[in-house]
Protein backbone atom coordinates (compact mmCIF):
# COMPACT_ATOMS: atom_id res chain seq x y z
CA UNK A 1 0.00 0.00 0.00
CA UNK A 2 2.77 2.67 0.60
CA UNK A 3 4.40 1.90 -1.90
CA UNK A 4 1.53 2.32 -4.14
CA UNK A 5 0.84 5.61 -2.03
CA UNK A 6 4.59 6.50 -2.55
CA UNK A 7 4.42 5.82 -6.80
CA UNK A 8 1.25 7.45 -7.17
CA UNK A 9 3.36 10.44 -5.10
CA UNK A 10 5.89 10.17 -7.64
CA UNK A 11 3.76 10.62 -10.66
CA UNK A 12 1.76 13.62 -8.97
CA UNK A 13 5.21 15.18 -9.01
CA UNK A 14 6.53 14.18 -11.88
CA UNK A 15 3.42 15.23 -13.33
CA UNK A 16 3.28 19.03 -11.37
CA UNK A 17 7.06 19.08 -12.79
CA UNK A 18 6.05 18.67 -16.31
CA UNK A 19 3.25 20.91 -15.72
CA UNK A 20 5.13 23.94 -14.43
CA UNK A 21 7.85 23.37 -17.12
CA UNK A 22 5.05 23.65 -19.98
CA UNK A 23 3.70 27.06 -18.33
CA UNK A 24 7.51 28.21 -18.58
CA UNK A 25 7.30 31.35 -21.00
CA UNK A 26 9.81 29.70 -23.78
CA UNK A 27 10.39 32.22 -26.79
CA UNK A 28 11.89 29.31 -28.89
CA UNK A 29 7.81 27.87 -28.53
CA UNK A 30 6.52 31.37 -29.49
CA UNK A 31 8.52 31.53 -32.60
CA UNK A 32 7.52 28.36 -33.31
CA UNK A 33 3.90 28.72 -33.55
CA UNK A 34 4.64 32.04 -35.26
CA UNK A 35 6.58 29.77 -37.63
CA UNK A 36 3.48 27.57 -38.40
CA UNK A 37 0.13 30.35 -37.76
CA UNK A 38 1.57 31.83 -40.81
CA UNK A 39 0.75 28.98 -43.21
CA UNK A 40 -2.23 28.22 -40.83
CA UNK A 41 -3.63 32.18 -41.76
CA UNK A 42 -3.79 31.55 -45.08
CA UNK A 43 -6.10 32.21 -47.19
CA UNK A 44 -6.66 32.03 -50.96
CA UNK A 45 -9.86 32.03 -53.01
CA UNK A 46 -8.97 28.53 -54.63
CA UNK A 47 -9.80 26.97 -50.85
CA UNK A 48 -13.34 26.50 -50.31
CA UNK A 49 -12.72 27.13 -46.16
CA UNK A 50 -11.66 30.77 -47.25
CA UNK A 51 -15.01 31.57 -49.42
CA UNK A 52 -17.21 31.42 -46.18
CA UNK A 53 -17.97 34.17 -43.68
CA UNK A 54 -18.54 33.30 -40.59
CA UNK A 55 -20.62 36.15 -39.21
CA UNK A 56 -23.13 35.79 -42.25
CA UNK A 57 -25.07 32.51 -42.48
CA UNK A 58 -25.92 31.45 -46.17
CA UNK A 59 -24.35 30.54 -49.45
CA UNK A 60 -21.44 31.90 -49.77
CA UNK A 61 -21.24 34.26 -52.53
CA UNK A 62 -17.70 35.78 -54.49
CA UNK A 63 -18.19 39.34 -56.08
CA UNK A 64 -16.07 40.12 -58.63
CA UNK A 65 -15.09 43.90 -60.34
CA UNK A 66 -17.78 45.19 -63.02
CA UNK A 67 -15.19 45.49 -65.25
CA UNK A 68 -12.81 43.04 -64.43
CA UNK A 69 -12.72 39.14 -66.37
CA UNK A 70 -12.38 36.75 -63.39
CA UNK A 71 -9.74 33.76 -64.09
CA UNK A 72 -11.76 30.80 -65.60
CA UNK A 73 -9.69 28.85 -62.07
CA UNK A 74 -12.43 31.05 -59.94
CA UNK A 75 -15.47 29.39 -61.61
CA UNK A 76 -14.42 26.09 -61.14
CA UNK A 77 -13.70 26.82 -57.31
CA UNK A 78 -16.99 27.91 -57.12
CA UNK A 79 -18.79 24.84 -58.90
CA UNK A 80 -16.17 22.56 -56.38
CA UNK A 81 -16.86 24.98 -53.30
CA UNK A 82 -20.76 25.43 -54.00
CA UNK A 83 -20.50 29.15 -54.49
CA UNK A 84 -22.08 31.95 -56.42
CA UNK A 85 -19.76 34.08 -58.83
CA UNK A 86 -21.82 37.68 -59.08
CA UNK A 87 -20.33 40.85 -60.63
CA UNK A 88 -20.98 43.98 -58.62
CA UNK A 89 -23.19 46.52 -60.25
CA UNK A 90 -21.25 49.56 -61.50
CA UNK A 91 -17.40 50.15 -62.01
CA UNK A 92 -16.45 51.90 -58.62
CA UNK A 93 -14.29 55.18 -58.93
CA UNK A 94 -14.19 56.45 -55.30
CA UNK A 95 -15.46 54.55 -52.15
CA UNK A 96 -18.70 53.89 -51.59
CA UNK A 97 -20.39 54.31 -55.41
CA UNK A 98 -21.98 50.85 -54.87
CA UNK A 99 -24.29 51.07 -52.05
CA UNK A 100 -24.18 47.33 -50.66
CA UNK A 101 -27.83 47.72 -48.77
CA UNK A 102 -29.03 47.32 -52.40
CA UNK A 103 -26.81 44.33 -53.47
CA UNK A 104 -29.19 40.79 -53.52
CA UNK A 105 -26.86 39.13 -50.81
CA UNK A 106 -23.57 40.50 -48.46
CA UNK A 107 -20.61 38.56 -50.25
CA UNK A 108 -17.00 38.46 -50.65
CA UNK A 109 -14.56 40.95 -53.02
CA UNK A 110 -12.73 39.00 -54.93
CA UNK A 111 -8.78 39.33 -54.59
CA UNK A 112 -5.96 37.95 -56.80
CA UNK A 113 -3.36 36.61 -54.09
CA UNK A 114 -3.28 34.84 -51.20
CA UNK A 115 -3.64 36.82 -48.08
CA UNK A 116 -2.68 36.44 -44.00
CA UNK A 117 -6.50 37.09 -42.03
CA UNK A 118 -5.90 38.15 -38.69
CA UNK A 119 -7.47 34.57 -37.24
CA UNK A 120 -10.33 33.27 -35.14
CA UNK A 121 -14.07 34.71 -37.32
CA UNK A 122 -11.96 36.84 -38.82
CA UNK A 123 -11.81 34.92 -42.07
CA UNK A 124 -10.70 37.73 -44.86
CA UNK A 125 -7.69 40.41 -45.33
CA UNK A 126 -8.34 43.31 -43.25
CA UNK A 127 -6.78 46.50 -43.54
CA UNK A 128 -4.81 48.12 -40.71
CA UNK A 129 -4.17 44.50 -39.55
CA UNK A 130 -2.29 43.66 -42.94
CA UNK A 131 0.29 46.34 -42.49
CA UNK A 132 1.50 44.81 -39.23
CA UNK A 133 1.48 41.59 -40.62
CA UNK A 134 3.51 42.46 -43.59
CA UNK A 135 6.12 43.35 -41.36
CA UNK A 136 6.06 40.33 -39.89
CA UNK A 137 6.46 38.35 -42.90
CA UNK A 138 8.91 40.32 -44.07
CA UNK A 139 11.16 40.00 -41.01
CA UNK A 140 10.51 36.15 -41.16
CA UNK A 141 11.50 36.02 -45.08
CA UNK A 142 8.40 35.39 -46.53
CA UNK A 143 8.67 37.82 -49.14
CA UNK A 144 6.26 36.74 -51.92
CA UNK A 145 3.55 36.68 -49.18
CA UNK A 146 4.17 39.95 -48.01
CA UNK A 147 4.21 40.80 -51.23
CA UNK A 148 0.87 39.59 -52.21
CA UNK A 149 -0.70 41.38 -49.69
CA UNK A 150 0.36 44.57 -50.63
CA UNK A 151 -0.38 43.92 -54.29
CA UNK A 152 -4.24 42.68 -52.58
CA UNK A 153 -4.29 46.29 -51.19
CA UNK A 154 -3.90 47.62 -54.33
CA UNK A 155 -5.94 45.69 -56.15
CA UNK A 156 -8.88 46.88 -53.80
CA UNK A 157 -7.87 50.66 -54.64
CA UNK A 158 -7.97 50.14 -58.50
CA UNK A 159 -11.41 48.18 -58.36
CA UNK A 160 -13.11 49.37 -55.12
CA UNK A 161 -12.65 52.50 -54.17
CA UNK A 162 -9.29 52.16 -52.08
CA UNK A 163 -8.21 49.84 -48.93
CA UNK A 164 -11.03 48.60 -47.34
CA UNK A 165 -12.08 47.58 -43.65
CA UNK A 166 -12.09 43.88 -45.05
CA UNK A 167 -12.42 42.50 -48.45
CA UNK A 168 -16.37 41.92 -48.30
CA UNK A 169 -19.23 43.78 -50.05
CA UNK A 170 -20.13 45.17 -46.52
CA UNK A 171 -17.27 47.39 -46.21
CA UNK A 172 -17.44 49.02 -49.52
CA UNK A 173 -18.57 52.52 -47.71
CA UNK A 174 -15.46 52.34 -44.98
CA UNK A 175 -11.39 52.65 -45.22
CA UNK A 176 -9.35 51.73 -42.30
CA UNK A 177 -6.14 53.42 -40.90
CA UNK A 178 -3.92 54.28 -44.14
CA UNK A 179 -1.07 52.48 -44.03
CA UNK A 180 -0.64 51.24 -47.60
CA UNK A 181 2.28 54.10 -48.48
CA UNK A 182 3.92 51.92 -45.39
CA UNK A 183 3.14 48.51 -46.58
CA UNK A 184 4.66 49.50 -50.20
CA UNK A 185 7.76 50.83 -48.33
CA UNK A 186 7.96 47.58 -46.24
CA UNK A 187 7.96 45.60 -49.88
CA UNK A 188 10.47 48.23 -51.11
CA UNK A 189 13.21 48.17 -48.67
CA UNK A 190 13.06 44.17 -48.49
CA UNK A 191 16.12 43.52 -51.06
CA UNK A 192 14.28 40.17 -51.67
CA UNK A 193 11.27 41.26 -52.72
CA UNK A 194 12.29 42.23 -56.50
CA UNK A 195 14.78 40.26 -59.05
CA UNK A 196 16.28 43.66 -60.08
CA UNK A 197 16.15 47.28 -60.37
CA UNK A 198 14.41 47.87 -63.21
CA UNK A 199 11.51 45.52 -62.15
CA UNK A 200 11.49 47.27 -58.66
CA UNK A 201 10.76 50.14 -60.38
CA UNK A 202 8.30 49.01 -62.77
CA UNK A 203 6.49 47.99 -59.72
CA UNK A 204 6.70 51.51 -58.09
CA UNK A 205 5.19 53.48 -61.35
CA UNK A 206 2.27 51.08 -61.54
CA UNK A 207 1.58 51.03 -57.84
CA UNK A 208 2.64 55.11 -56.92
CA UNK A 209 -1.03 56.56 -58.53
CA UNK A 210 -3.14 53.49 -57.02
CA UNK A 211 -0.95 54.82 -53.61
CA UNK A 212 -2.14 58.73 -54.32
CA UNK A 213 -5.73 57.34 -55.21
CA UNK A 214 -6.45 55.89 -51.89
CA UNK A 215 -4.47 58.94 -49.79
CA UNK A 216 -7.85 61.03 -52.22
CA UNK A 217 -10.16 59.43 -49.63
CA UNK A 218 -9.14 61.65 -46.65
CA UNK A 219 -9.01 64.86 -48.83
CA UNK A 220 -12.72 64.32 -49.84
CA UNK A 221 -14.98 66.11 -47.98
CA UNK A 222 -16.78 64.10 -45.84
CA UNK A 223 -13.38 62.74 -44.58
CA UNK A 224 -12.39 66.50 -43.80
CA UNK A 225 -12.47 67.94 -39.89
CA UNK A 226 -14.24 70.77 -40.17
CA UNK A 227 -11.92 74.09 -41.43
CA UNK A 228 -9.07 72.52 -39.43
CA UNK A 229 -7.37 71.28 -42.35
CA UNK A 230 -7.11 67.77 -40.45
CA UNK A 231 -8.87 64.82 -41.33
CA UNK A 232 -11.53 62.15 -39.79
CA UNK A 233 -12.48 58.66 -40.02
CA UNK A 234 -16.05 58.66 -41.53
CA UNK A 235 -17.99 55.73 -43.43
CA UNK A 236 -20.42 57.04 -46.35
CA UNK A 237 -22.74 54.83 -45.42
CA UNK A 238 -25.65 55.59 -42.57
CA UNK A 239 -27.69 53.50 -40.29
CA UNK A 240 -26.10 50.08 -38.49
CA UNK A 241 -23.82 48.71 -39.96
CA UNK A 242 -24.47 45.73 -42.60
CA UNK A 243 -22.18 43.24 -40.43
CA UNK A 244 -24.62 43.08 -37.57
CA UNK A 245 -26.78 40.00 -37.79
CA UNK A 246 -28.57 40.97 -35.10
CA UNK A 247 -29.62 44.01 -32.78
CA UNK A 248 -27.81 42.55 -29.77
CA UNK A 249 -24.89 45.19 -30.03
CA UNK A 250 -27.15 48.09 -30.45
CA UNK A 251 -29.21 46.87 -28.07
CA UNK A 252 -26.35 46.97 -25.51
CA UNK A 253 -25.63 50.18 -25.77
CA UNK A 254 -28.82 51.88 -25.53
CA UNK A 255 -29.67 49.02 -22.56
CA UNK A 256 -25.94 51.22 -20.97
CA UNK A 257 -26.79 55.36 -22.09
CA UNK A 258 -30.37 54.18 -19.93
CA UNK A 259 -28.59 53.35 -17.32
CA UNK A 260 -26.27 56.38 -17.55
CA UNK A 261 -27.80 59.06 -18.43
CA UNK A 262 -25.20 61.49 -16.84
CA UNK A 263 -22.82 60.00 -19.77
CA UNK A 264 -24.91 60.10 -22.49
CA UNK A 265 -24.30 62.85 -24.65
CA UNK A 266 -27.09 63.20 -26.81
CA UNK A 267 -27.31 59.45 -28.38
CA UNK A 268 -30.80 58.21 -27.46
CA UNK A 269 -34.35 59.54 -29.03
CA UNK A 270 -37.53 58.56 -28.49
CA UNK A 271 -39.29 56.29 -30.48
CA UNK A 272 -41.46 52.99 -30.54
CA UNK A 273 -41.22 49.00 -31.11
CA UNK A 274 -43.27 49.22 -33.86
CA UNK A 275 -43.23 52.31 -35.33
CA UNK A 276 -46.54 53.60 -37.93
CA UNK A 277 -45.91 54.87 -40.98
CA UNK A 278 -45.12 58.24 -40.05
CA UNK A 279 -43.19 57.14 -37.43
CA UNK A 280 -40.90 55.37 -39.46
CA UNK A 281 -40.79 58.20 -42.16
CA UNK A 282 -39.31 60.00 -39.53
CA UNK A 283 -37.08 57.45 -37.95
CA UNK A 284 -35.28 57.66 -41.21
CA UNK A 285 -33.75 61.01 -41.30
CA UNK A 286 -33.03 61.07 -37.27
CA UNK A 287 -32.73 57.48 -36.63
CA UNK A 288 -32.52 54.72 -39.16
CA UNK A 289 -34.89 53.17 -41.60
CA UNK A 290 -37.24 50.74 -39.72
CA UNK A 291 -38.24 49.40 -42.97
CA UNK A 292 -35.40 49.08 -44.97
CA UNK A 293 -33.76 46.79 -41.61
CA UNK A 294 -34.80 44.37 -39.66
CA UNK A 295 -30.84 45.49 -37.29
CA UNK A 296 -32.69 49.25 -37.28
CA UNK A 297 -36.19 47.96 -36.29
CA UNK A 298 -35.21 45.86 -33.18
CA UNK A 299 -32.54 48.15 -32.12
CA UNK A 300 -35.64 49.35 -29.50
CA UNK A 301 -35.02 49.66 -25.25
CA UNK A 302 -37.97 51.00 -22.99
CA UNK A 303 -39.26 53.57 -25.46
CA UNK A 304 -35.53 54.40 -27.00
CA UNK A 305 -33.74 54.35 -30.27
CA UNK A 306 -30.34 55.47 -31.34
CA UNK A 307 -29.61 58.68 -33.48
CA UNK A 308 -28.88 59.11 -37.00
CA UNK A 309 -25.97 60.68 -35.76
CA UNK A 310 -24.74 57.97 -33.37
CA UNK A 311 -24.54 55.28 -36.22
CA UNK A 312 -22.63 57.83 -38.32
CA UNK A 313 -20.01 57.56 -35.32
CA UNK A 314 -20.67 53.60 -34.50
CA UNK A 315 -19.58 53.18 -38.42
CA UNK A 316 -16.69 55.89 -38.29
CA UNK A 317 -15.33 54.16 -35.11
CA UNK A 318 -15.56 50.65 -37.14
CA UNK A 319 -13.49 52.79 -39.77
CA UNK A 320 -10.97 53.73 -36.82
CA UNK A 321 -10.21 50.25 -36.36
CA UNK A 322 -10.15 51.13 -32.63
CA UNK A 323 -13.78 49.21 -32.44
CA UNK A 324 -15.29 49.32 -29.05
CA UNK A 325 -13.44 52.42 -27.14
CA UNK A 326 -14.81 54.61 -24.54
CA UNK A 327 -12.65 57.32 -25.41
CA UNK A 328 -14.55 59.18 -28.62
CA UNK A 329 -17.79 59.14 -26.37
CA UNK A 330 -19.42 55.88 -25.08
CA UNK A 331 -18.48 52.94 -27.58
CA UNK A 332 -17.02 55.26 -29.60
CA UNK A 333 -20.21 57.35 -30.93
CA UNK A 334 -18.70 60.59 -31.63
CA UNK A 335 -15.45 59.21 -33.32
CA UNK A 336 -16.57 61.26 -36.48
CA UNK A 337 -16.10 64.45 -34.03
CA UNK A 338 -12.88 64.13 -34.27
CA UNK A 339 -9.86 65.39 -35.80
CA UNK A 340 -7.66 62.44 -34.52
CA UNK A 341 -4.09 62.16 -33.66
CA UNK A 342 -4.10 58.90 -35.32
CA UNK A 343 -5.38 59.27 -38.56
CA UNK A 344 -3.25 62.62 -39.13
CA UNK A 345 0.08 61.59 -37.72
CA UNK A 346 -0.67 58.28 -40.33
CA UNK A 347 -1.43 60.60 -43.41
CA UNK A 348 1.44 62.80 -42.72
CA UNK A 349 3.89 59.76 -42.83
CA UNK A 350 1.76 58.54 -45.68
CA UNK A 351 2.23 62.12 -47.52
CA UNK A 352 6.04 61.60 -47.01
CA UNK A 353 5.95 58.08 -48.79
CA UNK A 354 4.58 59.85 -51.70
CA UNK A 355 6.76 62.37 -51.54
CA UNK A 356 9.95 59.64 -51.37
CA UNK A 357 8.50 57.52 -54.73
CA UNK A 358 7.24 60.61 -56.57
CA UNK A 359 11.46 61.27 -56.35
CA UNK A 360 12.35 58.02 -56.50
CA UNK A 361 10.02 58.15 -60.05
CA UNK A 362 11.48 61.49 -61.14
CA UNK A 363 8.21 62.99 -60.56
CA UNK A 364 9.47 65.88 -58.73
CA UNK A 365 6.60 68.55 -58.85
CA UNK A 366 4.37 65.82 -57.50
CA UNK A 367 7.21 65.65 -54.23
CA UNK A 368 6.65 69.11 -54.38
CA UNK A 369 3.03 68.84 -53.96
CA UNK A 370 3.56 66.27 -51.05
CA UNK A 371 6.31 67.36 -49.07
CA UNK A 372 4.09 70.63 -49.01
CA UNK A 373 0.87 68.65 -48.08
CA UNK A 374 2.80 67.43 -45.45
CA UNK A 375 4.00 70.75 -44.09
CA UNK A 376 0.57 71.59 -44.15
CA UNK A 377 -0.83 68.84 -42.13
CA UNK A 378 2.43 69.16 -39.73
CA UNK A 379 1.31 72.77 -39.43
CA UNK A 380 -2.63 71.49 -38.03
CA UNK A 381 -1.16 69.20 -35.59
CA UNK A 382 1.18 71.34 -33.98
CA UNK A 383 -2.19 74.09 -33.98
CA UNK A 384 -5.14 71.51 -33.20
CA UNK A 385 -3.80 68.53 -31.48
CA UNK A 386 -0.79 69.31 -29.44
CA UNK A 387 -0.66 70.01 -26.31
CA UNK A 388 2.77 72.06 -24.81
CA UNK A 389 1.16 72.38 -21.74
CA UNK A 390 0.51 68.80 -20.80
CA UNK A 391 3.15 67.56 -23.26
CA UNK A 392 0.83 65.45 -25.20
CA UNK A 393 -0.86 65.42 -28.77
CA UNK A 394 -4.75 65.43 -28.20
CA UNK A 395 -7.46 64.34 -30.02
CA UNK A 396 -9.50 67.54 -31.24
CA UNK A 397 -13.47 67.77 -31.14
CA UNK A 398 -13.84 69.92 -33.99
CA UNK A 399 -17.61 69.82 -33.30
CA UNK A 400 -17.52 71.25 -29.77
CA UNK A 401 -14.17 73.06 -30.70
CA UNK A 402 -11.99 71.81 -28.00
CA UNK A 403 -9.70 69.14 -27.47
CA UNK A 404 -10.07 65.68 -25.69
CA UNK A 405 -9.66 65.95 -22.06
CA UNK A 406 -8.65 62.86 -22.16
CA UNK A 407 -4.75 61.31 -22.89
CA UNK A 408 -4.67 57.86 -25.49
CA UNK A 409 -1.67 56.48 -26.58
CA UNK A 410 -1.91 57.59 -29.89
CA UNK A 411 0.33 60.82 -28.64
CA UNK A 412 2.86 58.84 -29.64
CA UNK A 413 1.80 58.53 -32.87
CA UNK A 414 3.73 61.46 -34.65
CA UNK A 415 6.79 60.03 -33.44
CA UNK A 416 6.34 56.76 -35.64
CA UNK A 417 5.40 59.30 -38.28
CA UNK A 418 8.51 61.57 -37.87
CA UNK A 419 5.95 65.00 -36.98
CA UNK A 420 7.32 65.23 -33.90
CA UNK A 421 10.10 67.87 -33.08
CA UNK A 422 13.24 66.39 -30.72
CA UNK A 423 11.30 68.93 -28.14
CA UNK A 424 8.17 67.46 -28.52
CA UNK A 425 8.94 63.93 -28.75
CA UNK A 426 10.82 64.53 -25.43
CA UNK A 427 7.98 65.82 -23.84
CA UNK A 428 5.80 62.74 -24.68
CA UNK A 429 7.75 60.58 -23.79
CA UNK A 430 7.54 61.81 -20.43
CA UNK A 431 4.24 60.54 -20.20
CA UNK A 432 4.92 56.84 -20.44
CA UNK A 433 3.86 56.61 -16.74
CA UNK A 434 0.47 57.10 -18.28
CA UNK A 435 0.43 54.33 -20.30
CA UNK A 436 3.18 51.76 -19.09
CA UNK A 437 2.10 48.66 -16.92
CA UNK A 438 3.80 45.57 -16.21
CA UNK A 439 2.32 43.83 -19.38
CA UNK A 440 3.69 46.81 -21.90
CA UNK A 441 1.50 49.90 -22.91
CA UNK A 442 -2.30 50.31 -22.22
CA UNK A 443 -4.75 52.17 -24.65
CA UNK A 444 -5.06 55.10 -21.69
CA UNK A 445 -5.56 55.40 -17.76
CA UNK A 446 -9.32 55.56 -17.78
CA UNK A 447 -10.83 51.63 -17.65
CA UNK A 448 -14.36 51.61 -19.15
CA UNK A 449 -15.17 47.95 -19.70
CA UNK A 450 -14.51 47.99 -23.41
CA UNK A 451 -11.68 46.20 -25.63
CA UNK A 452 -9.53 49.69 -26.97
CA UNK A 453 -9.39 51.18 -23.20
CA UNK A 454 -7.30 49.98 -19.74
CA UNK A 455 -5.91 48.13 -18.95
CA UNK A 456 -5.85 46.29 -22.74
CA UNK A 457 -2.89 47.04 -24.68
CA UNK A 458 -2.63 45.95 -28.25
CA UNK A 459 0.35 44.92 -30.64
CA UNK A 460 -0.21 46.79 -33.37
CA UNK A 461 -0.42 50.50 -30.62
CA UNK A 462 2.52 49.04 -28.35
CA UNK A 463 4.36 48.85 -32.14
CA UNK A 464 3.99 52.22 -33.14
CA UNK A 465 4.85 53.59 -29.79
CA UNK A 466 8.00 51.99 -29.20
CA UNK A 467 9.07 52.09 -32.61
CA UNK A 468 8.23 56.07 -32.61
CA UNK A 469 10.37 56.41 -29.65
CA UNK A 470 13.46 54.04 -30.62
CA UNK A 471 13.03 56.44 -34.04
CA UNK A 472 13.71 59.44 -31.73
CA UNK A 473 16.55 58.11 -29.88
CA UNK A 474 14.62 56.72 -27.11
CA UNK A 475 16.09 52.82 -26.73
CA UNK A 476 16.44 51.93 -23.30
CA UNK A 477 12.38 52.87 -22.79
CA UNK A 478 12.20 50.96 -26.49
CA UNK A 479 13.84 48.16 -25.64
CA UNK A 480 12.10 47.68 -21.82
CA UNK A 481 8.79 48.29 -23.48
CA UNK A 482 9.62 45.55 -26.04
CA UNK A 483 10.07 42.95 -23.50
CA UNK A 484 7.54 43.76 -21.21
CA UNK A 485 4.82 43.27 -24.68
CA UNK A 486 7.00 39.99 -26.10
CA UNK A 487 6.89 38.45 -22.14
CA UNK A 488 3.28 39.14 -22.26
CA UNK A 489 3.03 37.18 -25.21
CA UNK A 490 5.02 34.62 -24.35
CA UNK A 491 3.36 33.94 -20.70
CA UNK A 492 0.19 33.28 -22.94
CA UNK A 493 1.48 30.89 -25.13
CA UNK A 494 2.78 29.59 -22.30
CA UNK A 495 -0.51 29.02 -20.28
CA UNK A 496 -2.57 28.02 -23.27
CA UNK A 497 -0.96 27.42 -26.11
CA UNK A 498 -2.32 30.48 -28.49
CA UNK A 499 -1.67 33.70 -29.56
CA UNK A 500 -4.28 36.48 -29.05
CA UNK A 501 -5.41 40.18 -30.57
CA UNK A 502 -5.21 41.36 -27.24
CA UNK A 503 -3.68 41.45 -24.05
CA UNK A 504 -3.97 42.75 -20.36
CA UNK A 505 -1.23 44.94 -19.81
CA UNK A 506 -1.81 45.11 -15.72
CA UNK A 507 -1.81 41.68 -15.51
CA UNK A 508 0.73 41.10 -18.50
CA UNK A 509 -1.42 38.16 -19.69
CA UNK A 510 -4.36 37.31 -22.07
CA UNK A 511 -7.00 37.34 -19.27
CA UNK A 512 -8.85 39.70 -20.99
CA UNK A 513 -12.39 40.10 -19.63
CA UNK A 514 -14.33 42.67 -21.88
CA UNK A 515 -17.60 44.08 -20.10
CA UNK A 516 -18.54 46.42 -23.29
CA UNK A 517 -19.16 46.28 -26.31
CA UNK A 518 -17.07 42.99 -28.15
CA UNK A 519 -15.86 40.20 -25.50
CA UNK A 520 -14.12 37.64 -27.34
CA UNK A 521 -10.63 37.54 -27.61
CA UNK A 522 -9.65 36.03 -30.73
CA UNK A 523 -7.04 33.30 -31.36
CA UNK A 524 -4.02 33.78 -34.34
CA UNK A 525 -3.24 36.32 -34.36
CA UNK A 526 -1.61 37.83 -37.57
CA UNK A 527 -0.78 41.49 -35.94
CA UNK A 528 0.49 39.84 -32.70
CA UNK A 529 2.65 37.93 -34.57
CA UNK A 530 4.35 40.56 -36.68
CA UNK A 531 4.44 42.83 -33.78
CA UNK A 532 6.33 39.52 -31.44
CA UNK A 533 8.95 39.27 -34.50
CA UNK A 534 10.04 43.50 -35.47
CA UNK A 535 9.94 44.01 -31.07
CA UNK A 536 12.52 40.90 -31.05
CA UNK A 537 14.58 42.54 -33.98
CA UNK A 538 14.83 45.84 -31.36
CA UNK A 539 15.93 43.25 -28.85
CA UNK A 540 18.33 41.98 -30.48
CA UNK A 541 19.53 45.43 -32.34
CA UNK A 542 18.68 44.34 -36.03
CA UNK A 543 16.01 46.84 -36.73
CA UNK A 544 17.97 49.42 -38.57
CA UNK A 545 15.38 51.02 -40.74
CA UNK A 546 14.45 54.10 -38.90
CA UNK A 547 11.64 56.25 -39.70
CA UNK A 548 12.29 59.56 -41.13
CA UNK A 549 12.29 62.14 -38.25
CA UNK A 550 11.94 65.99 -37.69
CA UNK A 551 14.51 68.02 -37.25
Amino acid sequence: MKKSIRSLALILSATLVATAMAAQPDPAKTRTYIDHAWTTLTRSQDNCYALADPKINGRPVIYVPAQFTAPASLAQTAKRCNVDIHPLPRVIDRLGDVDATKLPVQGLLYLPHPYVVPGGFFNEMYGWDSYFIVLGLVADHRTELARDMTENALFEVQYYGGVLNANRSYYLSRSQPPFLSAMMVAVLDDPASFRSADEKKAWLEKAYPLAVRNHDIWTRPEHQAGHTGLARYYDLGSGPVLEAQDSEFYRGVIKWLIAHPDQDPGYLVKGSKNPDDAEAAKLKTTSCDVRASKVCLGNWVDGYRLTADYYHGDRAMRESGFDTNSHFGPFGGSTHHYATVDLNSLLYRYELDLHDFALQLGKTADAEHWAQAAAARKAAMNQYLWRPELGMYRDYDFVAGKPSDAPYITTFYPLWAGAASAEQAAAVRKTLPIFELPGGLAMDNRPSGTQWDSPFGWAPTNWLAIRGLDAYGFHDDARRLAAKFDATVDRSFAADGTIREKYNMALGNADVKVSAGYTTNVIGFGWTNGVYLKLQEILKGTDTKQPTTAQ
